[in-house]
C-alpha cells in the first residue's frame, strides 16, 4: 500500500554537497575534487564519532572543524576561502529533480519531511535557498535530541512529529548508511544510488534503489515492508501539519516557520 509519508535526507539526496566547492572551484584549483570529497568524509566521520563517544556537537560546528583539516592536508588551496565556502554551504544548490519530487508528492496529499543531521539554521538557510519551503510539511534537525543518525533516536522524530507509524514512512537517503538505519528502525527506505556504488550492510537492505528522485515516488507502493522493524520510543509532545510554504523547522523545544521567498504558490 502506499507510504503515507516521505521523509528524506537533506545533504548529498536533496541537496548536491559538492555544490559549494563547485562555485569556487577556478580558486581551488586542481584539488578542488579532492579537497571536496574529504571534507564530505571528515564531515560525517566527526558526526559518527561524537556520537559513539556521547558527546553531541552540533553539525554546522563539525562541518566547520572538516573544513579546517581539509585545509591543512590541502595546504597549497588559500585558507582566505574559508568563509566563502561556508556560506556557500549553507546555500547548497539542489539537485535537478529534487522540487518535482516533492510537489508530486505534496499534488498527491502525501506528506513530505526532511530529517537530517543538519544543524537547525544550516537547515532552515538551505530549504530557503533551495526554495522548498511550499514543498514541505517538516524539516527536522537532530538538534532536537542532540544525536547524529544512524541512530534509532533519529528516526523516532519522524514518527512522533509526522504522527505517522514507521511502517507507513518512506524513507529516501543517498547514504547507504542512513538507508541501512532507517532499515534498521523500521522504515520503507529507498536508497538514490545516483554513482552505481556497490551495496554495504547486507543485513539492512532497502525495499528499492533508485537512480534518481524522479523514481522515487512509486518506489515504496507495495504491501508489506520488507524491512527490520524494532521498538519505538514515544514522545509526548507532538507537532500539527502546517499549511503550504511554511514547513515546520523543529529545533529543541521550538518550532520556526520557514517563510517561503521563492515565489511559489504552493501545491
Amino acid at each position: 500500500m502506499p507510504a503515507r509519508a516521505y521523509v528524506f535526507d537533506a545533504y548529498g539526496t536533496l541537496l548536491d554537497v559538492h555544490a559549494a566547492i563547485g562555485r569556487h572551484r577556478d580558486r581551488i584549483g586542481a584539488d578542488a575534487a579532492a579537497f571536496s570529497e574529504l571534507w564530505r568524509i571528515k564531515q560525517i566521520e566527526y558526526s559518527w564519532t561524537h556520537s559513539l563517544l556521547g558527546h553531541y556537537v552540533p553539525f554546522w560546528t563539525l562541518t566547520e572543524r572538516a573544513l579546517d583539516f581539509c585545509f591543512a592536508k590541502f595546504p597549497g588551496v588559500d585558507r582566505a576561502l574559508k568563509p566563502a565556502l561556508l556560506d556557500a554551504y549553507r546555500q547548497l544548490g539542489a539537485y535537478a529533480d529534487a522540487r518535482s519530487c516533492l510537489e508530486t508528492l505534496r499534488k498527491r496529499g502525501t506528506r513530505t519531511a526532511i530529517l537530517s543531521n543538519g544543524s537547525t539554521d544550516m537547515l532552515l538557510s538551505a530549504v530557503e535557498a533551495a526554495c522548498f519551503t511550499d514543498v514541505l510539511d517538516f524539516v527536522l534537525s537532530v538538534d532536537e535530541i542532540r544525536s547524529f543518525k544512524p541512530g534509532r533516536a533519529v528516526y523516532q522524530l519522524a514518527v512522533d512529529r509526522l504522527g505517522v507509524s514507521a511502517a507507513d514512512i518512506a524513507f529516501v537517503s543517498s547514504n547507504r548508511w542512513d538507508v541501512a538505519g532507517a532499515a534498521n528502525f523500521g522504515f520503507r527506505p529507498i536508497w538514490v544510488n545516483r554513482a552505481g556504488n556497490p551495496d554495504e550492510y547486507p543485513e539492512f537492505q532497502p525495499v528499492k534503489v533508485v537512480r534518481s528522485l524522479s523514481e522515487v515516488e512509486s518506489a515504496a507502493n507495495f504491501r508489506e515492508s520488507s524491512c527490520r522493524h524494532g521498538r519505538h520510543f514515544r514522545r509526548e509532545d507532538g507537532a500539527s501539519r502546517l499549511s503550504p510554504g511554511h514547513p515546520r523547522l523543529s529545533s529543541g523545544s521550538q518550532d520556526v516557520d520557514a517563510r517561503n521567498k521563492c515565489g511559489h504558490d504552493g501545491v
